[in-house]
């Protein structure tokens, strides 16, 4: 089934967030920060059905509550306000005042409903937001369905992240060409269930608000969810999904007979922004993917990828190319996961280091070499069932520590 779904996919190279039929966006520098871009705006040219998923954090930021807002009133979104420099958290009433001001001001700008305005903000908590400067910047804000406002979007929303990230790809979904495109930033305080992480995705498939919102915290679960930089939890961040529904394909749901090619090309949009932040985590120099196979279910599959990426000793461990098999076997014990420590096989690329739990002969200096490579997958068999998940992060350097020992001066 899954080989008939991606035969039914392809990735747009040169497509973004405004390659979904009915949307624009525009990104600017506004003065919050010092140098790139601080302001960015997306924009539908109808209400679009959104659906978002949040941040555990119990201390949340007053974007998210005004989002969470908007959002409650039909389940529509028209336009996203976003800023980098400044989290606009833990600042109390003064905070929730900022962040409806900004909602305000960018719906008498595109003469919305104040409700169809989504907020989010990323950058340093406990600011007062410089509203001085946001205000002047919103009524500014110039948009259009170019490359060029795409990419300005797209770095509107960076703090410490070296790149932007976006991915775009369509399907056929009745016969019918459905396109959706997700715009990322995240470097670090990413931790499962995310954290200083924005991702925006939009489309133009036709889906009801309640099903949308299935689809969306099912898919986080396998791409998001699965992400971790260094073990922190941030108090912002959020994933939203807007479509324009102009597509025109028969209305999705579960029964639908393309609803699977629908999740896949959420998931492949997720999981790619996902594998970019990961990539790009502060002082980073290699992505980690984690693979577990023969867990119990996916769930337990799920647990032990993400403790092995989380793990500070098995990120040390390949920043410095040294295959201590040691420390993957540790993270799986302290899973907390169903698992046979006597069952269980271990990989680093295609390098069998454990078989049942007992090493295997293994040439070191081709781990060695391996571990050198931009890109490591640990591949893990637990022999005990069906369950299968992956995880992703990054090696852990010297560099983190310089990045976050300064972030504030």
């Amino acid at each position: 089934m899954m080989v008939i779904v991606e035969e039914k996919m392809k990735k747009i190279e040169n497509g973004s967030i405004i390659t979904p039929k009915g949307f624009q966006a525009a990104g600017l520098h506004s003065g919050v920060k010092r140098k790139r871009n601080d302001l960015g705006l997306i924009y539908c040219e109808n209400p679009a059905n959104a659906a978002a998923v949040y941040t555990l954090n119990v201390i949340q930021a007053a974007p998210l509550k005004i989002t969470k807002e908007s959002l409650s009133e039909a389940g529509k979104i028209q336009a996203l306000i976003a800023n980098s420099g400044n989290a606009n958290a833990c600042t109390g009433k003064q905070g929730e005042q900022d962040a409806r001001m900004m909602r305000q001001v960018t719906a008498e700008k595109l003469n919305l409903p104040e409700h169809y305005v989504a907020v989010a903000s990323t950058g340093i908590i406990g600011l007062d937001m410089p509203m001085n400067k946001i205000i002047p910047g919103i009524k500014q804000l110039h948009l259009e369905d170019t490359d060029r406002s795409a990419e300005d979007f797209n770095e509107s929303i960076l703090t410490t992240d070296l790149c932007t990230k976006s991915t775009c790809y369509q399907a056929k979904i009745n016969g019918k060409t459905v396109t959706m495109a997700g715009s990322a930033k995240g470097s670090g305080m990413i931790e499962p269930n995310m954290g200083t992480m924005l991702a925006f995705i939009t489309t133009d498939a036709v889906i009801e608000p309640p099903m949308l919102d299935l689809a969306l915290k099912k898919v986080t679960n396998q791409t998001f969810n699965c992400i971790t930089i260094d073990g922190d939890t941030s108090t912002n961040d959020m994933v939203l999904v807007m479509t324009s529904e102009l597509a025109k394909n028969e209305t999705l749901t579960p029964e639908h007979e393309d609803w699977d090619v629908f999740l896949e090309l959420l998931n492949k949009t997720c999981e790619d922004l996902s594998k970019m932040i990961a990539r790009d985590g502060e002082g980073a120099t290699k992505l980690i993917e984690v693979e577990v196979n023969g867990a119990s279910d996916n769930e337990q599959a799920g647990k032990v990828a993400k403790s092995v990426v989380g793990s500070s000793l098995v990120k040390t461990a390949v920043c410095g190319a040294d295959a201590n098999w040691g420390r993957i076997i540790a993270a799986i014990g302290y899973s907390d996961a169903v698992i046979n420590p006597d069952t269980i096989d271990t990989f680093i690329g295609s390098i069998q280091l454990l078989k049942d739990s007992q090493p295997v002969p293994f040439s070191e200096n081709e781990a060695t070499n391996y571990l050198k490579e931009d890109t490591v997958t640990i591949v893990i068999d637990l022999k005990v069932g069906n369950g299968t998940g992956k995880a992703w992060g990054c090696d852990l350097t010297y560099d983190y520590v310089r990045i976050n020992a300064s972030y504030r001066s």
